[in-house]
């Protein structure tokens, strides 16, 4: 097994605390790497992961955490940033359940309980260059995968997200190469990511629509469930800009459409008939192989899958 070096890996650490900054940075230095930036801010933060994202990103949760774990999975989702797949290792002091749940929800690679030494972190840092957990893509989230028993059966696919850390610490690719090979590896990554979240939100919106069919006007949850279709229609929107997809505007623009009648109560049968029509016909676009039978087949069996688990909820 080679070696690994971090001479001309890019590490990003956040820590509000100075002390605690320069001690991660010492700790780093000790381990090889030589490119560290400190921030002590989570705007700062925010904004190298943007401009210029690391290679390794290390950040204190404490204070922080609803803020710092949005962060992270927005980073995750691809938004505006170049690099989506940044190795992401989050620190803290608190070992709470609430916590620790949060974090790995953020789609964090890892989260390091402090104090912890340099060969723990030395370690932690070498697992995921060399076995890194594989990504997924759900309606709410993209990131390792999260289950603890990943021999249970599961529809949703891995892929090996793109790992500059690995690129240039193990393969030792000079940076000009890593610039090269990483430009094609995230090309084809968020190629995927983005025609698997268009995949997975368009079902959600069907789900929703089929899930208040039985609801009546102005019930409890109606206004939480009109107000994620709607964003999940933005976010499909903004997601095809510039694509293949561009065409699903309409289709966007009549759900929405949809939503506001519901919002102002005008004629709920014309509005859920123009949701239930443009909801279907979005989510094939992104599911060509599938007839209109096979979808919603496959749309009532995960609605009467979500009503059970409600039922079973109420009577436990």
């Amino acid at each position: 097994m080679n070696r690994l070096l971090y001479d001309t890996a890019e590490a990003l650490v956040y820590d509000p605390v100075s002390a605690n900054r320069m001690a991660t940075r010492a700790v780093l230095y000790t381990l090889g790497f030589r490119k560290i930036e400190t921030v002590g801010t989570l705007k700062a933060f925010a904004e190298n992961l943007k401009r210029r994202p690391p290679d390794l990103a290390l950040c204190e949760v404490q204070g922080v955490d609803n803020e710092l774990c949005d962060l992270i999975q927005s980073l995750r989702q691809g938004g505006e940033t170049y690099n989506p797949f940044v190795v992401v290792i989050a620190t803290a002091w608190d070992k709470s359940a609430a916590l620790i749940s949060r974090v790995v929800n953020s789609g964090a690679d890892d989260l390091l309980l402090r104090p912890f030494s340099t060969a723990l972190l030395g370690s932690r840092i070498e697992t995921h260059i060399r076995r890194r957990k594989g990504f997924v893509v759900t309606t709410d989230y993209v990131g390792p995968d999260r289950r603890r028993d990943t021999t249970r059966p599961s529809n949703v696919d891995l892929f090996e997200a793109p790992n500059s850390l690995k690129l240039k610490a193990q393969e030792r690719l000079t940076p000009e190469e890593t610039a090269q090979r990483l430009e094609s590896e995230l090309r084809a990554a968020k190629e995927l990511l983005n025609a698997e979240k268009l995949r997975r939100d368009a079902f959600q919106v069907c789900i929703q629509w089929r899930l208040m069919q039985d609801k009546r006007p102005g019930s409890a949850g109606l206004g939480g469930e009109l107000e994620r279709i709607s964003a999940l229609v933005r976010s499909i929107a903004k997601r095809c800009l510039d694509t293949r997809f561009d065409q699903v505007g309409e289709w966007c623009q009549s759900i929405l459409a949809a939503v506001e009648g519901l919002e102002l109560g005008v004629d709920r049968n014309a509005s859920m008939h123009l949701l239930g029509h443009a909801a279907l016909s979005l989510n094939q676009v992104f599911r060509p192989e599938s007839s209109d039978q096979e979808s919603l087949s496959e749309i009532d069996a995960t609605v009467a899958l979500i009503r059970a688990r409600e039922a079973q909820k109420l009577a436990s």
